[in-house]
């Protein structure tokens, strides 16, 4: 299957998980319907200077985030960290993380959400 720019699902979502400004989610592939695998989100996350994404757990899942563009601001679990292009992270097992833009450039982020199985 393929897909090309321009035919994503776009979402907006102000204030997410009590995060700053507004974070629009560019729904690459969706889960159930298109992604088989046990995948709650498969997107590009933008975020613009000074938005961000309010801490959060993830309980029997795991998120990565990879940096596509620009800076971020990540508390992994209460530990903050400076990433930028081609930096990623990875929060599961019930940690917790949130995510801000920093600069003046718009953050672009590629975030998977993988369930863990239920055997």
């Amino acid at each position: 299957m393929i897909k090309t720019k321009g035919n994503y699902t776009l979402e907006n979502r102000k204030k997410m998980r009590g995060g700053e400004g507004e974070v629009k989610i560019e729904k690459l592939w969706e889960p159930g319907s298109e992604l088989k695998a046990k995948t709650r989100l498969f997107a590009r996350l933008i975020i613009e200077p000074g938005s961000s994404i309010g801490f959060h757990k993830h309980e029997n899942e795991e998120e990565v985030f990879y940096i596509l563009k620009g800076t971020a601001e990540i508390n992994d679990n209460g530990d903050i960290f400076i990433l930028n292009e081609g930096d990623s992270s990875l929060t599961g097992a019930g940690r917790g993380h949130s995510i801000k833009a920093l600069g003046n450039e718009t953050l672009e982020v590629l975030a998977v959400i993988s369930e863990y199985s239920k055997n």
